[in-house]
């Protein structure tokens, strides 16, 4: 037991005071895209050719346009274009409320505004959410477990995972919502208690991902459910899911 002591007295205090102060990501962070509005090469399609996810388009002026409710965020766009017009920033913060939002065509970017205030009074200082996994692979299921370590510690801000929907204020949803998942999904939303909201979190979730078009999956949780929050990602890193929530409860 002494020595149980004298090792947590070495550790000392293990959570990151986040959101006072801003968490330092590894040098191979993938976060936000940026995309420089002049430069482009009319003729060229080289990004959108080499994009697994097809999260790349074209506007009329010839200028790429990244759907980052699509993109997993693999860079291979910035490596494929020449003139250097797409670039990766270290920006976790990628949560929006409007699917409309998640479309990249600068180097601007809106974050959610949060819930309406009179929803807000209600969910902003405890937040119970039923975690639904959708057909996922377990990368956004395992990122959602890791912020209830001491390193996140969730439940400081009083949001917390349960097993019941009738004890939750919300559903989070994970994966590209499966045939054989829908009816799962929308009996536990039906579940929830109103006022509810939804969390659509990864590309998966938001659009298909990279099983987009597949008869056995659906092309996007808002096609099911009305979504309050989308939290982009291939998985999504552990600090933007926990900066959208706090975001969506008007926290940060």
């Amino acid at each position: 037991m002494l020595h149980i002591l004298r090792a947590r007295l070495h550790q000392q205090h293990r959570t990151f005071p986040f959101p006072d102060k801003q968490p330092i990501l590894s040098q191979r962070y993938t976060g936000r895209p940026l995309i420089k509005t002049d430069g482009c090469v009319t003729d060229c399609s080289a990004c959108a050719a080499v994009c697994p996810a097809g999260a790349i388009s074209r506007s009329s002026e010839g200028r790429p346009i990244i759907d980052l409710g699509r993109c997993i965020l693999c860079r291979a766009c910035e490596t494929a274009c020449k003139p250097g017009l797409i670039s990766f920033s270290a920006e976790f913060s990628m949560s929006v409320s409007k699917r409309d939002d998640l479309i990249v065509k600068n180097e601007q970017f809106k974050v959610t505004e949060g819930l309406a205030d009179e929803i807000r009074k209600l969910f902003g200082r405890s937040l119970k959410l039923r975690q639904v996994s959708a057909g996922g692979c377990n990368a956004c299921e395992a990122d959602c477990n890791v912020l209830g370590t001491p390193a996140f510690d969730l439940a400081r801000f009083g949001i917390q995972f349960v097993a019941s929907p009738r004890h939750a204020d919300g559903l989070l949803v994970t994966g590209p919502v499966t045939q054989n998942m829908k009816l799962a999904l929308l009996k536990t939303y039906d579940a929830l208690p109103s006022p509810k909201i939804v969390i659509a979190t990864g590309a998966c979730t938001i659009s298909g991902g990279l099983f987009r078009d597949n008869p056995e999956v659906n092309n996007g949780l808002d096609g099911i459910l009305p979504v309050d929050l989308y939290i982009p990602g291939c998985p999504p890193n552990p600090w933007t899911i926990l900066d959208g929530m706090l975001r969506l409860l008007g926290r940060i």
